[in-house]
């Protein structure tokens, strides 16, 4: 074959597949129309649903959404994808909330496990355990966590 034969060849099978893609969008816009009129007037979407058109919408532009759009006008659907972008940007991940980070679960566990175990021993004791143990929590903390825990440190009270 030449090359001549070969464009002409490569030019008429793209050119069918994209006047069958053509055709599938003609259908599936006209599919759409008869659909959207069995259905209320205006449609409610959750914030996933909204997400799929709206990075589609972003890539056909406001006058490809023209022709196309049907769930909603396309300055809404482009609306839409301007939210997204601010949702993944407004830092939200990465923010640190006021006041000093909790203690860890394994840590409150032990607190009130030494507290219950050694009945005489106060806040101060209590600490210097966990310093040795190689947990530095203050006699401050300690003495925040337990007042929480007061029932299981007294099983005597628990029980009347």
């Amino acid at each position: 074959m030449k090359k001549n034969q070969v464009a002409r060849l490569l030019a008429y099978v793209t050119g069918m597949v994209n006047q069958q893609l053509l055709q599938r969008n003609e259908f599936l816009l006209a599919e759409n129309r008869i659909l959207r009129a069995h259905l209320p007037s205006r449609l409610l979407l959750s914030d996933p649903e909204r997400s799929t058109p709206a990075v589609l919408g972003k890539r056909l532009g406001r006058q490809g959404l023209k022709s196309v759009a049907s769930a909603a006008k396309p300055d809404t659907i482009l609306a839409w994808f301007r939210k997204l972008v601010a949702q993944k940007f407004d830092g939200s991940r990465h923010r640190r909330y006021p006041g000093r980070p909790p203690i860890g679960r394994k840590i409150t566990e032990l607190i009130v496990r030494l507290a219950r175990e050694n009945s005489g021993w106060g806040y101060d004791r209590i600490s210097g355990a966990l310093r040795i143990l190689g947990h530095h929590v203050s006699d401050q903390t300690v003495g925040n966590i337990l007042p929480a825990f007061v029932l299981l440190l007294l099983p005597s009270v628990a029980s009347k």
